[in-house]
């Protein structure tokens, strides 16, 4: 019975780092040769920006008659990007670090640069 145990223990750990290396790979495998967002984090960010920032922004990334920018417009800056999101803007806009993972703020960004005006 222990060599049994044993058999299924080393199955299980063996199943688990096959499953592991799989997963690595994939998420390796997640950004394309060029180095841009893959389709699932411009996605993801586009839900969190339909439920989080579209109100004051505007569902297409431009709300007139606000003081908000045009999101479309945002210079290709993802450090000041995820700054402001983090933390506000100029007492307009709130910080959102405590409510937006990294992860979140990161596909709002990749939603928003695809979504650039040439």
């Amino acid at each position: 019975m222990l060599k049994d145990i044993s058999h299924k223990t080393v199955a299980t750990i063996a199943t688990v780092a096959v499953l592991t290396a799989a997963l690595a790979a994939t998420v390796r495998a997640a950004d394309d040769a060029t180095g841009n967002p893959v389709q699932a984090q411009i996605d993801h960010g586009k839900s969190t920006y339909a439920s989080k920032c579209s109100h004051c922004h505007g569902p297409n990334m431009m709300n007139s008659g606000t003081i908000t920018p045009d999101l479309r417009a945002f210079p290709d800056d993802k450090t000041r990007f995820v700054t402001t999101v983090k933390n506000g803007k100029n007492n307009k806009m709130p910080p959102w670090a405590d409510i937006l993972s990294d992860d979140e703020i990161g596909n709002l960004w990749a939603f928003v640069s695809s979504r650039r005006k040439p």
